[in-house]
């Protein structure tokens, strides 16, 4: 049994070793089997680290993008059939999946923290679409992937914040709040901005967007509140097969939008990276700071970071799809998720090593003057 322990940790060494002969010897092509044993074996050995599944996810998307991009044509067409038709079907059900996790009663935190819900939805649709905006236009990308980076900056934040809000023990109760409200008000907010700052690089249709994020987000999430409501606990085998379900849907979306894009990946791939490492870690630090200078409490702060640096970008996938751009605009919500991922875990394991506490009101009035 120890023998077996030791595999993975093994697997990794091997294929590092095996990818650098290959290097050495010209025959970069030939490396793809030894890259995707690397991803495979190290998210195992993460797993069985004791660190947060987070990491170990966002290595097994390392690999399934890998695979997409040594091998497009698995993941574009099978038997005739278009892959990219699977996107919407994927994301509708990964959205009940969110919605199962919610109730009705997250919206009534509204009630509860009205000040954490208010200024986390301000930091949630100015700080990232503004960053968005400045990054697309700076960056000298194509206008269609630019536009893709404003798109990220748009769309709501998603589970993942919720995630990464639990580890850090931030305010959880917040962070499902707000997530369930950003999500509410997307359908309006998202193609608002969209046409506010992305007209100039492509055409956007503000009635077409309402219609795909209502038909991808709004109608799968209240049937999984539906379902939260009247069937919750009836089906406990749901509730442990959704979060793999969710999880693999994940993995196909990004590596069939990386197999559509891949020329224009390995031509602008670093500097894409770049800037979505630029627009995720602005959006962790302008969300924190941004909150402390307007007297929130650090938990509440923690929280609203994480809600503002980590985004939808299943949702971005999906409207660049339905405006039949998934080749180009999906391609920064395709970087961003699995970076958004590590980056996340990474924040969220170091604040949960230095936890808060509760701030007093009379402090919190002190440092709002």
């Amino acid at each position: 049994m120890k023998i077996i322990r030791y595999i993975p940790k093994t697997l990794v060494l091997l294929s590092i070793l095996t990818i650098l002969v290959l290097l050495w010897t010209g025959y970069s092509m030939e490396t793809g089997p030894a890259v995707l044993v690397f991803f495979l074996s190290l998210a195992l050995v993460i797993r069985r680290s004791g660190l947060p599944s987070g990491f170990s996810f966002t290595f097994i998307i390392f690999a399934a993008v890998s695979a997409s991009l040594y091998y497009p044509s698995v993941f574009l067409e099978i038997g005739g059939f278009d892959l990219k038709a699977l996107i919407v079907p994927l994301l509708m059900i990964i959205m009940f999946g969110m919605g199962t996790t919610m109730s009705f009663d997250d919206f009534v935190g509204v009630l509860k923290m009205p000040k954490g819900v208010l200024v986390g939805m301000t930091c949630q649709f100015t700080i990232m679409p503004t960053i968005g905006y400045t990054l697309a236009y700076v960056s000298g990308l194509p206008a269609e992937i630019a536009a893709g980076i404003i798109l990220v900056g748009c769309s709501p934040s998603g589970l993942a914040s919720n995630v990464m809000s639990y580890i850090s023990k931030a305010n959880l109760a917040l962070s499902i709040t707000l997530t369930a409200v950003a999500t509410l008000l997307s359908p309006l907010v998202t193609p608002t901005l969209m046409k506010l700052l992305a007209d100039q690089l492509v055409p956007i249709d503000f009635v077409s967007m309402f219609l795909s994020i209502v038909k991808i987000v709004i109608l799968p999430v209240v049937a999984g509140l539906l379902f939260h409501k009247f069937a919750h606990g009836r089906f406990q085998w749901l509730d442990k097969v959704m979060p793999m379900v969710s999880m693999a849907g994940i993995v196909i979306i990004i590596a069939i939008i990386t197999a559509a894009g891949r020329d224009s990946l390995l031509s602008i791939g670093f500097t894409l990276i770049g800037v979505v490492l630029v627009h995720n870690f602005a959006g962790y630090l302008l969300g924190y700071w941004g909150c402390r200078w307007l007297g929130v409490d650090r938990r509440s702060s923690r929280t609203i970071a994480f809600e503002v640096g980590m985004q939808n970008s299943g949702l971005a996938s999906g409207i660049a799809l339905e405006m039949g751009r998934v080749a180009t605009m999906g391609l920064a919500p395709a970087v961003f998720g699995p970076l958004m991922n590590i980056t996340g875990s990474s924040l969220a394991t170091w604040w949960r090593g230095k936890p808060v506490e509760e701030e007093s009101g009379k402090e919190m009035e002190a440092k709002a003057l």
